[in-house]
């Protein structure tokens, strides 16, 4: 029955961000991102299949949270309708890797950086998927209506975020190690 749990998660996801876009020139559908991050887990931290899944340092509520991560943030979904739909633990992930939209983007960024170090180990490999999918995004377009001076920055911060997370899973932490020395990206040890 887990794989059912993680079909209903994409569709879930995929209902609630069916009018969301990403911003790079293809306009591709917003979900292909929750997918994306949904996939480094798997494939990226070691898990190839559901059935090995009771034995890694993650499960398959890591897999449902990284598919929902941005439905409370970027959609009209709460909290308790995660909670009521896929658990209090996939919830719990979910309130521990979302932003509060309703604070000035700086202030957002800053949280982002002091919280890292205090998310739980399941929310903390959902952040880690979630900056390697944007960053590696980020490495082969730039989104419509930035700047390169704006794509570094988010490199740079990023590599703070990333800094709070560290210990998490090596084989992410190298891939991110990778993209910000790319950058210029100078990591702290």
């Amino acid at each position: 029955m887990d794989i059912v749990k993680l079909v209903d998660c994409v569709d879930f996801s995929a209902k609630k961000h069916r009018n969301q876009r990403r911003k790079n020139a293809a306009e591709t559908p917003y979900i292909n991102h929750p997918v994306g991050v949904a996939r480094i887990l798997a494939k990226e931290a070691g898990v190839s299949d559901l059935a090995t899944l009771q034995t890694t340092v993650f499960d398959l509520v890591s897999l449902q949270a990284a598919i929902l991560h941005d439905t409370v943030e970027d959609t009209d979904t709460t909290f308790e309708e995660i909670e009521k739909q896929f658990g209090k633990e996939v919830r719990d992930i979910v309130d521990d890797v979302t932003d509060d939209k309703s604070l000035p983007k700086m202030e957002r960024k800053r949280r982002q950086i002091e919280h890292a170090p205090h998310c739980c180990p399941k929310a903390k490999l959902v952040k880690l998927a979630d900056k390697l999918y944007n960053l590696r995004d980020l490495d082969q377009e730039i989104p419509q209506g930035w700047t390169k001076e704006r794509a570094q920055e988010y490199f740079q911060w990023a590599s703070q975020v990333v800094q709070g997370l560290r210990g998490t899973n090596k084989e992410m932490e190298a891939s991110l190690d990778e993209l910000f020395a790319k950058h210029g990206v100078v990591v702290e040890t």
